[in-house]
């Protein structure tokens, strides 16, 4: 075998298994008919999850299941929770997820599609304690107890906007609110988006009227960082939902920010 024969040999076994690992979730999902999506089902409006039915429904859901839709495949709603929310995607137990606060502690792990909306995060309370919570401020106090869902964002940001507050961290499928509820912590706080759909759904809890939310952040599906191509596909899919109003139309039914 002459030596350039033996160097091409060389170069087409060590690219083969280069190209296999190359290919793309796009052409995984095409191949197989599944588009797999990791959700909490614990974010309303976003994700919820009926567990007599074992079924989802909300703002991802209705983004997933036409996405799933416009690919010509079934989507198949995986369990998750924020802990795990962005191993969940290094591992390869789904392909990607609902929406997802952007952060530069997820963005160094993960991909991250456009975003398409924003959020704000605010503080609720019992009305009852209407008086003594008006502003961030009366948060950061010694004997106020705060709490917040671990592997939120407003986990971190209860230690950040509250250092002199007690922290009452819970663990899903337990939530920071049912805390408030229950009278074992004064406060919780959470995305606007959420407060709204809570102070609806429980009239004992009420938002506080801070002076403006904290923390706004962008909003996007969360994604294998090295797969490019498909992340240029869910982004020419955005792109052009946005134009066709099918996002300002979910806004509207399920109550989010057109922002």
């Amino acid at each position: 075998m002459s030596f350039m024969k033996s160097i091409a040999v060389a170069a087409a076994v060590l690219a083969a298994p280069i190209a296999a690992h190359a290919e793309s979730i796009l052409q995984e999902v095409l191949n197989t008919g599944v588009l797999k999506v990791g959700t909490t089902g614990d974010w309303n409006p976003m994700t919820m999850k009926d567990v007599a039915t074992d079924s989802y429904t909300g703002y991802d859901i209705d983004v997933m299941t036409q996405l799933a839709a416009d690919l010509g495949v079934e989507v198949e709603f995986v369990p998750a929770d924020w802990r795990t929310l962005v191993s969940g995607i290094s591992a390869g137990t789904y392909h990607m997820t609902g929406s997802a606060s952007v952060t530069p502690a997820r963005a160094k792990v993960a991909g991250y599609s456009q975003p398409y909306f924003s959020l704000g995060t605010v503080p609720l309370v019992n009305a009852k304690d209407a008086e003594r919570f008006k502003d961030w401020d009366d948060l950061n106090a010694a004997g106020v107890k705060v709490a917040a869902t671990l592997g939120t964002t407003q986990e971190q940001q209860v230690k950040s906007f509250f250092p002199d507050a007690e922290h009452i961290i819970v663990d899903a499928p337990a939530r920071d609110f049912q805390e408030v509820l229950a009278g074992r912590a004064d406060a919780h706080i959470t995305s606007n988006v959420e407060a709204m759909q809570l102070v609806k759904r429980y009239p004992q809890l009420m938002i506080v009227p801070v002076s403006e939310p904290r923390a706004r952040a962008l909003v996007a599906m969360l994604l294998p960082q090295d797969d490019q191509v498909w992340i240029n596909y869910v982004n020419t899919w955005i792109a052009a939902k946005t134009e066709a109003g099918f996002f300002d139309e979910l806004a509207v039914k399920w109550g989010v920010p057109l922002e």
